[in-house]
């Protein structure tokens, strides 16, 4: 009597990453074998059918992804897996007038590299622009020091640069961590230009600097 052979899935399948930031895509990647159907759970209360599927999380926490392979619908392999969803590496910068320290709204800014880049406005990072209360949010960032570009119509901190870098340039932002940082700026007026914030732009009204007991953020 012949008995016919009968082949049973193998469930498996990996990640791009194990450990990733809130809403970063998680791609999959299925290397079941002799299977024909799928499941994914990824234990956020969110499935799939896929055959690879890409999924992102809103909230920190571990979660136990499950890959179950199917074959023939009777017959069935599951795979496991561990991913850490993290606080994205955040740095919150708060522009303020350097004298008063009032807030100033709607102000670009720019982050750069390095104090290089940051004098030759090349290799920008990001630019984003502050809300009413003078603060502006990026995210997603690399945990490696920044320089701070702002400019504005009536303000920017370019004399500050000139004074002590460490009124521009981040310390090394903490890895999954809400970074913040004062901007100051001063009080100043531009001409109007359509491009070469720094070449083109000319300070027709400066406020004489006086001494105050003020430092850089260290």
């Amino acid at each position: 009597m012949l008995t016919a052979c009968v082949s049973h899935p193998y469930a498996d399948f990996y990640a791009s990453d194990r450990v990733v930031e809130i809403n970063q895509i998680v791609y999959f990647t299925n290397n079941s074998t002799d299977a024909d159907y799928f499941e994914w759970d990824f234990g956020d209360g969110t499935v799939s059918n896929s055959l690879n599927p890409s999924h992102s999380y809103v909230y920190e926490g571990t979660y136990t992804v499950r890959l179950t392979a199917y074959r023939n619908g009777s017959h069935a392999d599951e795979s496991i897996m561990t991913i850490t969803v993290v606080f994205p590496t955040t740095l919150e910068i708060t522009v303020l007038e350097y004298y008063d320290e009032y807030p100033v709204s709607d102000a670009s800014v720019r982050l750069y590299p390095s104090l290089y880049d940051w004098d030759n406005e090349t290799n920008m990072v990001v630019e984003g622009f502050t809300d009413g209360q003078g603060v502006v949010t990026f995210t997603g960032l690399n945990p490696v020091s920044y320089c701070i570009d702002v400019w504005h119509s009536n303000y920017d901190n370019y004399s500050l640069r000139n004074e002590d870098e460490g009124f521009i340039k981040t310390p090394p932002l903490q890895r999954y961590q809400l970074n913040k940082f004062i901007a100051y700026v001063d009080y100043v007026e531009h001409v109007s230009t359509t491009s070469g914030k720094k070449e083109m732009k000319m300070k027709i009204m400066k406020i004489k600097r006086v001494y105050k007991e003020k430092q850089p953020l260290p």
